[in-house]
């Protein structure tokens, strides 16, 4: 993880509450939506803001827990990994992680965005907050923001030494320990670093590969920074985070039994029966920033923010999930990025805004083979492999401008846009082979033919606008309606094969035209109405949103692909056309009660409900067949709702001051599909998740014990998934038929304890 630059102070999400001398009242949350530190309740965008205490007392361990208190989000491992992010927004997101395929939902630690999915399932641990910004974030965030944003902000350095030891111990043999210092070491100096350790035993086992776990995890994670204040008016960060991932391949289960060997599904849903071994599985990440803030007048602020991540994984990712080499995927992920983004920020009494620029130089590397041995046996190929390789450059550069003018007291607009030119770069390469592994993954297999050697380059551009009018009748209320666009540039499938071109302009030829026109697809985009409503009501003991939106996603980018007894297996991508995403979310905080049972208690609520209409207007399938009435939007769940409540009362321990929380919450999610194409194994039907936790603060937050209960109930449920079947349960590649899952985390308890020096 990198440092943060930005000077904010968000409070936690679950009440936090202040004696105004007129009565208590909830604290006023700081985020940075807009790129500069606001009121929550003043921003004309739906956001939530989740502070680092609430996450704490709630023992979320990793980004992906987030979707539980945000409506209208998904977040969760991708299929065959342990670190891929899948993301989605009101319905708007990328579940493919190959090179070739960009995010739909933009990821951001410290105004850095990550600009591949692999290795960005971050651990939570030393953070300030975590904001959910919903909707096109074209103007300010721009790179693929067009579903909306992810930011985790880190802490910066305190003016005073601090040394804080976290360690937790939990079912499955959770072991965790976290360790971060800070220290000035001048009046102008100042250094600081985490290091974290986070240990588990797999929910599962690999029932063929002896001492290998399934769902285990072994992470090595750390970061450092220093920090160099000279005057008052200028701050400097260098940081620098890695991460290292040496967890066992996460395999998925059977849905169905072999159909060729007949192996019966297994009853545990987190035991596999995978035999791929090759490649060893490791992820390993690395990056580094450099920040500079010059504050230049009363009203100016120069902002700069230069960035290079890498990041390489390596997967044995066994498709069948059986021992037999049916549809084996070794795969290599290798990705770097550099970043520079310069901003003047602006501020009077009655203007404020930000100008900038922003360029990003990235490569997406990806090799995998798709070893189909048992296929290959029958047709006499014996160790058939059908190998591919996606290399991607990209270039892109914007520039973006966003302006917030008072009218009056009451009435106040806001306006902006950005101008984006991607540049996409792309090879790929497809081989067939026969004898078993490709060279990458240490095999000496014979080439017998190149399906695909493409090289292709073109260049997206677009100009997103976003504009909204705020109106406060009084200090309680701000009611908005904001206009916004969102823009994804296209590319090209990695995955299909040239000589599959069809004769797409019907001259009689298939030549380079039909060629590039067959391996490409275009932009999407995605405009959309909003009207919310931000509140406080019962003399601030209660602040709500709501909002609802109209979006029309147009061009939508569908990758896929297909598969056929004979080994044929081919990428499609295809812009299916046109739909409509509306919705309503609905969420807030409120102090129920205090002083219930005694002076100081209190009782508070939170609460994230989110609906969405999400349906195709057209859908253009691969064949040139209008199909929208048979599909629907994949990892969109038509209801999304949450609720945590809160008891807190002061409690000593001997002479130590401090306050005992007990703290219950509520996730549900309804029906979702894993796909375009409904799947009755696959789609997840409608769950709740109960966690529950019991937490003890010291007053002078120097030591903090906690015991977390997740998944109360061990619910089992699909987060991803793989289909390789025919609705009649015949394969279409390999033999034995692939209908795979991978679910979420089962119950598990963890006890923490935290001290501060």
């Amino acid at each position: 993880m990198l440092a943060t630059g930005v000077a904010a102070s968000a409070l936690s999400v679950p009440v936090a509450a202040q004696d105004t001398g007129t009565g208590v009242q909830l604290e006023e949350i700081q985020v940075t939506a807009r790129r500069r530190t606001e009121s929550l309740q003043d921003v004309p965008v739906a956001v939530t803001a989740l502070g680092g205490a609430m996450l704490e007392d709630q023992g979320l361990q990793d980004i992906v827990e987030v979707a539980k208190f945000a409506p209208n989000l998904t977040l969760e491992v991708s299929r065959g990994t342990n670190t891929t992010l899948t993301a989605f927004i009101r319905g708007i997101g990328q579940q493919d992680p190959v090179a070739g395929f960009e995010a739909g939902v933009g990821l951001y630690v410290d105004d850095v965005y990550l600009n591949r999915p692999q290795a960005a399932v971050v651990d939570i641990y030393d953070v300030e907050r975590i904001e959910v910004l919903r909707g096109p974030q074209g103007t300010l965030y721009g790179r693929n923001t067009i579903g909306g944003a992810v930011k985790y902000v880190t802490k910066r350095i305190s003016d005073e030494p601090e040394f804080n030891i976290k360690g937790s111990i939990g079912t499955y043999e959770q072991l965790d320990l976290v360790v971060s210092a800070s220290a000035p070491i001048s009046d102008t100096v100042r250094v600081g670093g985490a290091l974290a350790t986070l240990n588990r035993d797999g929910f599962g086992e690999n029932l063929t590969i002896e001492g290998l776990d399934n769902y285990n995890k072994k992470v090595l994670a750390g970061r450092g920074s220093i920090e160099f204040l000279p005057s008052d008016s200028f701050f400097f960060r260098v940081a620098a985070d890695f991460v290292d991932d040496d967890s066992d391949p996460r395999q998925g289960h059977r849905l169905i039994p072999g159909v060729a060997s007949g192996a019966p599904v297994l009853d545990d849903v987190y035991d596999t029966r995978a035999g791929l071994e090759n490649p060893e599985q490791s992820v390993k990440a690395y990056g580094g920033s450099a920040l500079m803030e010059w504050t230049a007048s009363d009203t100016l602020t120069v902002k700069n923010i230069l960035a290079y991540r890498e990041d390489k994984s390596r997967s044995p990712i066994d498709f069948d999930s059986l021992a037999v080499a049916d549809l084996d995927v070794p795969v290599d992920y290798e990705n770097k990025q550099f970043s520079e983004e310069f901003q003047v920020l602006y501020q009077d009494d009655k203007l404020s805004g930000i100008f900038g620029f922003y360029y990003l130089d990235a490569n997406a590397f990806n090799e995998f083979d798709v070893i189909l041995d048992e296929l290959g046996q029958l047709i006499g190929l014996p160790g058939l492999n059908a190998n591919t390789l996606g290399d991607v450059d990209t270039s892109t550069w914007s520039l973006f401008a966003d302006m917030t003018y008072d009218v009056s007291d009451k009435i106040s607009l806001s306006f902006g846009g950005r101008y984006t030119s991607d540049k996409r770069t792309s090879q790929v390469l497809r081989r067939t082979f026969i004898g078993g592994a490709s060279e990458r993954f240490g095999g000496d297999a014979t080439l017998i033919a190149t399906t695909s050697d493409f090289n292709g380059s073109d260049t997206f551009k677009k100009f997103t606008p976003r504009g909204s009018i705020s109106w406060k009748p009084n200090d309680d209320n701000n009611i908005y309606l904001s206009y916004s666009e969102g823009f994804k540039g296209g590319g090209f499938d990695p995955r299909s094969q040239t000589t599959a071109a069809p004769d797409l302009d019907g001259d009689g030829d298939i030549d380079s035209e039909d060629v590039f026109a067959f391996m490409s697809f275009d932009s999407e985009t995605v405009k959309t109405f909003e009207l919310g409503w931000k509140g406080s009501a019962f003399d601030g003991r209660m602040d709500f949103s709501i909002a609802g939106f109209l979006s029309n996603y147009t061009n939508i980018q569908i990758p896929g692909s297909v598969g056929t007894p004979e080994g044929t297996f081919i990428g499609v991508t295809s812009n299916a056309g046109d739909a409509d995403v509306n919705g309503i979310e609905f969420e807030g905080r409120a102090l129920l009660a205090t002083d219930m049972s005694g002076s100081g208690d209190s009782l508070n609520m939170t609460w994230a409900i989110g609906y969405l209409d999400a349906q195709f207007n057209e859908f253009i399938d691969a064949f040139g067949v209008d199909v929208a009435d048979e599909r629907v939007f994949q990892n969109t769940p038509e209801w999304t709702a949450s609720g945590s409540l809160n008891y807190t009362r002061p409690m000593s321990f001997g002479s130590r001051d401090g306050a005992l929380s007990l703290i219950t919450s509520l996730a549900y999610r309804s029906a979702a599909s894993q796909f375009e194409t409904p799947n009755a194994f696959l789609d997840q039907p409608g769950f709740a998740l109960w966690d529950a936790s019991i937490v003890w603060n010291a007053d002078d937050d120097d030591l903090s014990v906690g015991l977390h209960a997740k998944n109360i109930t061990n619910k089992r449920y699909i987060v991803a998934g793989y289909n390789f079947v025919t609705a009649a349960g015949a394969p279409t590649l390999g033999t034995e038929g692939t209908l795979t899952a991978f679910y979420g985390n089962p119950f598990t308890l963890t006890a923490t304890i935290s001290v501060g020096f």
